[in-house]
């Protein structure tokens, strides 16, 4: 008997061994895949403070709190089943599925480009979509619902671009490791924008902090420091969150067309940013890479532009004559 309960805690032994070494496996193939989702990433955090810009302060982290629950169902409930089922039966429409998601971005990007350099037309453009708010629940409700629907794009490179960076196994390795990576990503970009929104509040209780020591007066001139430059670092923030959208949804829709486009179109870009690179090889990398962004930029407002005539007198009209035909349609709900 003695002889035989050794030989199950061996087995025991050897089974959590093996159990730590997959967990181990799991876990450095997700910091992997998410390193590789770090330019998305950034976009994400960088685009998300302009949806919260304008709020009351006491709004600030309920929405804040909102977009993050909608990111990570977007992640954990749609995106994540739905790539491993197109991973493994439909493979082929990924990419193209992709490419409308970045078109979206672009046209995302453009209309938030458009409201900046002609609020006017910016106006008429959202009353065609029907999408003006009547009061500040309504405006609260739809800049959520706009952040979500971003971040859902967003999301779907991130893990595209996970789910290509595992390595082929078992199913439950990449559900695992695209699950801790869409929690990984959603907390740290979440939680960087909490403080971004919030450290004005911060800079302003530091500012009334009365204390006579050095320490005091050091942290009341960070505190106004804070207060006096979050609303231009917020607006310079959304300013980058624009032309991330922009750049980004180019980016996918440039890799898509070197994909399926003629071969003229991926040798083009190459071409550019290897001709830059060679002229100065000491930036190589860098200048490489601003080329790129460039060209991606380009053609994402190309995309954007053209895309905000198509939504306005097409896709919005056939959306309301839509809404018409559902429940509470009639009522505008």
């Amino acid at each position: 008997m003695s002889i035989g309960l050794i030989a199950l805690l061996d087995d025991i032994a050897a089974i959590a061994k093996v159990a730590a070494a997959s967990l181990d496996d799991i876990a450095g193939q997700a910091v992997k895949a998410g390193a590789k989702a770090a330019g998305v990433v950034i976009d994400d955090t960088a685009v998300t403070p302009g949806y919260v810009i304008g709020f009351a302060a006491k709004r600030e982290l309920p929405i804040v709190g909102k977009i993050a629950a909608g990111s990570l169902r977007n992640k954990l409930l749609i995106l994540l089943p739905a790539a491993l089922a197109l991973s493994y039966f439909l493979p082929a429409v990924i990419t193209p599925l992709l490419m409308f998601g970045g078109a979206y971005l672009c046209y995302e990007g453009v209309e938030k480009l458009l409201e900046a350099v002609l609020p006017h037309h910016a106006q008429q453009h959202e009353a065609e979509l029907g999408t003006v708010a009547l009061n500040a629940q309504t405006l609260e409700d739809e800049k959520v619902a706009s952040a979500i629907k971003t971040d859902f794009i967003l999301s779907a490179e991130i893990m595209a671009i996970t789910l290509a960076a595992v390595p082929v196994g078992s199913l439950l390795t990449q559900s695992l490791v695209l699950a801790l990576v869409g929690i990984g990503i959603t907390v740290a970009v979440y939680g960087v924008v909490a403080l971004i929104v919030k450290a004005d509040d911060f800079g302003l209780a530091l500012a009334k902090n009365h204390g006579a020591s050095p320490f005091g007066g050091i942290g009341r001139a960070l505190g106004r420091g804070l207060v006096r430059g979050m609303p231009a670092f917020l607006t310079l923030l959304s300013a980058v969150g624009t032309a991330a959208m922009i750049w980004v949804g180019g980016g996918i829709v440039l890799h898509g067309l070197e994909i399926y486009g003629p071969p003229s179109i991926g040798h083009a870009v190459h071409a550019a940013t290897e001709a830059v690179a060679h002229a100065l090889p000491a930036a190589a990398g860098l200048l490489g890479w601003i080329v790129h962004a460039a060209i991606s930029g380009g053609i994402g407002l190309l995309i954007g532009a053209a895309c905000i005539p198509v939504i306005g007198f097409f896709v919005a009209p056939a959306w309301k004559r839509l809404k018409g035909f559902l429940p509470g349609g009639a009522s505008g709900k």
